[in-house]
């Protein structure tokens, strides 16, 4: 999936095309739900060399039309895969797993799942269940969930977490119900954010540098080694203060024990 390679052969390759061409391909869409971890970039080559076959492979009426295609996928990676594949549209539907520890609803769950669908569809032709909580928007012609409120003066339905989002007037967008407007940096963001630093040079979230990013961060590093340096005063029983305090004994196991309590009881 993630460079297009075909562990067969042209034998897999023939599987392939045979499948694009079946019902003349007019009634095929790809659905892909690949692993949260892997690159954008490979992932939108793939499915637009998918796409490229397939098309190539209609007739001359459908040429210009791409392979329809769902991609579920993180709503927080919507700019990367609409940079690759501008054709696609983020649905407002939650994509909620049974057999997934986080991403499904219920006590050990997330309240609002972040799985996303990306779609080449028109958003107007897929209708999304009402009980489920998601509402037809007249404005937008898309189904959006019922806390995604529609914004009269960005003329959109802006939220894409979940939550209801407001709208800075100053930033003149929908923003994020927990950001605030930061007069110094002159945008929104969160109330404990690194203050001082215009959009799009943010460094650490840590410290607010710019040479690096929070996971390289030194004071982070050094946070952690304190952190798990072990402490006198804490009675730590990793470590012994006093010198000549007679090391423990190493623990028998059970067999030698009872190996040890049958010979006693022989003699």
């Amino acid at each position: 999936m993630f460079n297009h390679h075909f562990f067969d052969g042209k034998a897999s390759s023939a599987v392939l095309q045979a499948f694009l061409t079946e019902s003349g391909g007019g009634k095929l869409l790809m659905v892909a739900d690949p692993p949260f971890g892997g690159l954008v970039k490979p992932l939108a080559n793939t499915f637009s060399l998918l796409s490229q076959a397939w098309r190539e492979l209609q007739s001359s009426d459908g040429s210009g039309a791409d392979m329809p295609m769902m991609w579920i996928f993180p709503y927080f990676f919507e700019p990367r895969i609409l940079e690759c594949l501008p054709s696609l549209t983020m649905l407002d539907y939650q994509v909620d797993y049974d057999n997934h520890p986080l991403y499904k609803h219920g006590k050990t769950g997330r309240k609002q799942s972040p799985v996303r669908i990306f779609t080449n569809i028109s958003p107007k032709d897929i209708v999304l269940p009402k009980d489920e909580g998601y509402r037809f928007c007249s404005v937008c012609q898309r189904f959006v969930l019922s806390l995604n409120k529609h914004c009269a003066k960005c003329n959109v339905c802006p939220s894409k977490d979940g939550r209801e989002w407001k709208h800075c007037s100053t930033c003149e967008k929908c923003v994020k119900p927990s950001w605030r407007h930061c007069a110094p940096c002159g945008r929104c963001a969160l109330p404990d954010h690194p203050c001082g630093l215009s959009e799009g040079t943010e460094g650490c979230f840590n410290c607010g540098s710019l040479k690096h990013k929070r996971k390289a961060c030194p004071v982070q590093d050094s946070q952690r080694t304190r952190s798990n340096r072990p402490n006198a005063k804490s009675g730590s029983k990793n470590v012994s203060h006093c010198p000549n305090q007679k090391p423990k004994a190493k623990r028998k196991s059970g067999a030698a024990r009872r190996a040890k309590k049958l010979a006693a009881q022989s003699e």
